[in-house]
């Protein structure tokens, strides 16, 4: 059986600092970071998705985590397709940067400057994984596999995972040639948990296809796409609903190395209880299994 790590999509985002869940005296930065991976042993870093990291930070969280302790990280927007805000770059970057679309040299500056704020956690062996989260539009097609393969050669030896938003990726009639494509740049697929009521639900699969096999645990609420952030992550989690993947994940943990669970239902503290709960019904289910 691999090891499996349990864990949230920030330990920094606003509603968990104000939520109570970090005690007195371990809410500023390094007390924060210190009390949660005394609990669990993964956490997503966000904020790289808004901004570029930085090799500082990259090097204070290592130093301020235990052996063990991984780093997934979500690639900064301008890498995976998304919109991104011109003030989102670093200011000797900025006037570079035209209509929303990198021009010249940009794209290969922005990737150089990402690979190398990572570097530290490389070194010490706390990169947990690069999420590269596409967006809803980016679907299934030559132009789309063409792109994925320039992430790839652009990660090569990296640990890459990928989580598609457009569901036709994972429809049955393509789920097998998404599979594939994957493993053939050593790239994890990411399972989602979310709402499946909705013409943008991604199915709950579950294919192994790169190490560490990630699943990402969204909330099941049906504004997801058209509300607020609050509203399109509103869920807590049910021991039932926990205890419906608990079979998948552990099928999963038999055809992989490492798997990592981890919830971006980032509403209050609802992350870090769902993520708690899990790992106790993982526990139990482990037990049934050995009898």
């Amino acid at each position: 059986m691999s090891r499996i790590l349990v864990g949230a999509c920030s330990w920094t985002d606003r509603a968990l600092v104000g939520s109570g869940w970090y005690p007195p005296g371990r809410r500023d930065a390094e007390g924060r970071l210190r009390y949660y991976a005394e609990r669990f042993g993964v956490v997503e870093v966000d904020s790289t998705y808004y901004g570029l990291p930085s090799e500082r930070n990259s090097v204070l969280w290592s130093e301020r985590t235990p052996d063990g302790f991984l780093f997934d990280v979500k690639a900064f927007s301008l890498l995976t397709g998304h919109p991104t805000r011109e003030n989102a770059l670093p200011a000797e970057l900025r006037g570079r940067y035209g209509r929303g679309t990198p021009e010249g040299g940009l794209l290969d500056e922005v990737w150089g400057r990402f690979a190398a704020a990572l570097g530290p956690l490389r070194q010490a062996g706390r990169l947990g994984t690069v999420l590269f989260q596409f967006p809803p539009w980016f679907a299934p097609g030559a132009r789309a596999e063409r792109f994925i393969g320039e992430c790839a050669e652009r990660t090569a030896g990296w640990p890459v995972a990928v989580e598609f938003r457009h569901p036709g990726w994972w429809r049955e009639e393509r789920r097998d040639g998404t599979a594939g494509l994957l493993a053939e740049w050593g790239m994890s697929a990411v399972a989602v948990d979310m709402a499946q009521t909705l013409d943008t639900s991604v199915p709950p699969v579950t294919p192994v296809t790169g190490e560490p096999a990630v699943i990402r645990f969204h909330g099941r609420n049906e504004a997801w796409g058209t509300g607020t952030k609050e509203e399109r992550f509103r869920h807590q989690y049910t021991e039932d609903e926990l205890a419906e993947w608990a079979p998948r994940i552990l099928r999963m943990a038999r055809r992989a190395e490492q798997v990592h669970v981890l919830f971006n239902n980032c509403c209050g503290d609802a992350a870090v209880r769902a993520a708690e709960t899990m790992r106790r019904t993982l526990d139990r289910e482990r037990d049934r299994d050995r009898e």
